[in-house]
């Protein structure tokens, strides 16, 4: 056994070392500076009370991203240097976001040992490669993010910091091989255990869906699939799951091996992304040489995201949350006793509200992020939860979870065509779409994401934003003067935030523009960028009269839109006409 001594280097604090919501996030030549990582790793381990370190087992993985396989051996060392007993390593590396919650929540060691937290290495839905994005977070023992006490101590631990604890003579350890590692210590045996990246996750998921209906559904002539993992981590689910347990064609993942650069492209799943994905369902420019499959769906880097699809049809994330919250208990087992309420990020869609009201259950709006919904779920008040950035989940784990995701439509198209499958016409994603709108309205969305702005120029634009909120007769002549056939302005505020479980208070969430008829206007910064700001803009209308409900929705928000330019004044601040992306 290699006997290993802690050494305690001498290091000098960094800028701007402030871990936001999901993590520090920066491009890799940040990371790959002298002692960066190694200060932000110091930082949280002293940031932890020490019985979650000394003695404690921790998870290292990510999405497999250029510079996680170094960054996994500077963390083990870090981490038996630090006092840690055992790291859990998914093989190569690799545990999607959703997974590395479920092992800490879930799995349980040979020796009878749990995690009480974990290192995720991944920048998300951030492009990867030598050139672009790195990220780091540590979620804590409930399987979900740190909350804001542990990050701000993080970064006050960053902006002082003077050394740090490493094993030097510690090898590197082989991930690419299943098998436990054992070391020796100044506090006795220190072990790395490899294990297979999928195996909990797969048990996991069996447990809350029905498999054998999903099996059918797949089996059917009438039905066909699709899935890419646009070369991220899902990949390394997606044949396990979908292709030997679900019994789906091979052929039928797109992007399934996992790269360090994504294939070079941006692992983000929407319709501006997902290309090879969208032309196959019938949504790109071109029409397709086949004819589309019935459903297709994708994954981001982690594995946290997904955005679902019929032949020729795309679905809100918006959307998607409600329909899956108001088809759960009858299509989801693990939901068949009822569920305990439901919760949205503030920009999302008011759909799931409609549905929360129409099936009295518990609701909650809460800031972007997903920490707060696992507060909720930790208090027993939430089952299914969603963001309109395409981030669906539910309180089987404390992340988003892109596969869940799948599953859940997967599962409500099985239970809708139960008795379909032998050569009866199909009820399709696009039928169950339309259908939920004819029941409870249709919620018109799309969001502009305005991406590297200028980050002076984005703050200014932000604060001239709540500025105007002060005369709401200001705003409503600047909406008339833009759109005559626009509604009036009622309430414009700044999104606030008490939580019911903790009572803690977020300030600051998002400037809104709430119109007499429903429709809404929210901007935002978004934090999950490397490097500018990222403005999001989105644009909300909801239609209850069944006879309008069929429009196009750019066409249908066209008026909103051409009033949140005007009012911002987007074209001033930023210099942009158009925006990066559109969904």
């Amino acid at each position: 056994m290699v006997v290993f001594k802690v050494a305690r280097l001498e290091t000098t604090p960094f800028d701007g070392q402030k871990p936001g919501t999901s993590g520090l996030r920066k491009k890799v030549k940040v990371f790959i500076q002298p002692n960066y990582l190694q200060n932000f790793v110091q930082s949280t381990f002293n940031a932890l009370t020490p019985e979650k370190v000394r003695g404690a087992t921790l998870v290292v993985s990510g999405d497999g991203r250029y510079f996680s396989k170094d960054a996994i051996q500077i963390i083990i060392k870090m981490a038996a240097a630090n006092g840690v007993r055992r790291i859990w390593v998914g093989q190569n590396g690799l545990l999607s976001t959703p997974a590395v919650s479920a092992v800490i929540r879930e799995r349980v060691g040979i020796d009878g040992s749990r995690a009480s937290g974990g290192f995720i290495l991944t920048a998300s839905h951030n492009p990867g490669g030598p050139h672009e994005d790195f990220g780091i977070k540590y979620n804590m023992e409930n399987g979900g993010p740190s909350p804001e006490g542990i990050t701000d101590k993080i970064y006050e631990n960053t902006k002082t910091i003077k050394e740090y604890l490493i094993a030097e003579d510690l090898p590197d350890v082989d991930i690419s091989t299943t098998g436990v590692t054992s070391f020796g210590g100044p506090e006795g045996q220190f072990d790395v255990e490899v294990f297979d990246s999928a195996s909990d996750y797969v048990k996991l998921m069996k447990s809350i869906f029905d498999f054998e209906s999903i099996r059918k559904l797949l089996s059917s002539l009438n039905f066909t699939f699709c899935f890419d993992a646009l070369h991220g981590v899902a990949g390394a689910y997606a044949k396990r799951i979908f292709v030997e347990e679900l019994g789906a064609q091979a052929s039928s993942l797109l992007n399934c091996t996992p790269k360090e650069d994504f294939g070079g492209g941006h692992p983000d799943p929407n319709l501006t992304y997902a290309k090879e994905l969208v032309a196959r369902m019938g949504l790109g420019k071109s029409n397709p040489q086949d004819e589309p499959p019935e459903f297709g769906a994708a994954a981001d880097g982690d594995a946290d995201r997904n955005m679902i699809l019929g032949k020729r049809f795309f679905v809100t994330p918006s959307d998607s949350v409600a329909i899956i919250a108001a088809n759960a208990v009858e299509a989801i087992p693990y939901f068949s006793a009822g569920l305990k309420g439901v919760a949205r990020s503030m920009p999302t869609s008011a759909a799931l509200d409609v549905v929360a009201k129409h099936l009295n259950l518990k609701f909650f709006e809460v800031p972007t992020g997903w920490k707060f919904f696992g507060n909720l779920m930790d208090a027993g008040l939430c089952s299914v939860c969603g963001e309109e950035s395409f981030g669906t989940g539910s309180d089987h784990i404390r992340e988003k979870d892109g596969i869940w995701a799948v599953l859940a439509w997967l599962s409500i198209l099985a239970h809708k065509n139960k008795e379909n499958l032998h050569g009866e016409k199909l009820v399709t994603v696009e039928d169950i779409v339309r259908q939920h709108w004819a029941t409870y309205g249709r919620h018109y969305y799309t969001r502009y994401d305005y991406e590297n702005v200028d980050a002076g120029a984005a703050k200014e634009l932000m604060v001239y934003l709540v500025k105007l909120q002060s005369s709401l007769l200001e705003v409503d002549e600047i909406v008339k003067g833009t759109r005559s056939d626009v509604s009036k302005v009622v309430h414009a505020d700044e999104f606030e935030y008490k939580d019911p479980v903790d009572g803690s208070i977020s300030k600051h969430q998002g400037i809104r523009y709430l119109f007499e008829d429903g429709s809404r206007l929210v901007f935002r910064l978004s934090g999950t960028g490397s490097e500018g700001a990222t403005i999001r803009l989105y644009i909300e209308q909801y239609e209850k009269d069944p006879s309008k409900i069929d429009r196009d929705s750019q066409d249908a928000l066209a008026p909103l839109v051409e009033v949140a330019l005007r009012l911002s004044k987007m074209k001033e601040f930023t210099g942009r006409t158009t925006p990066t992306v559109i969904t």
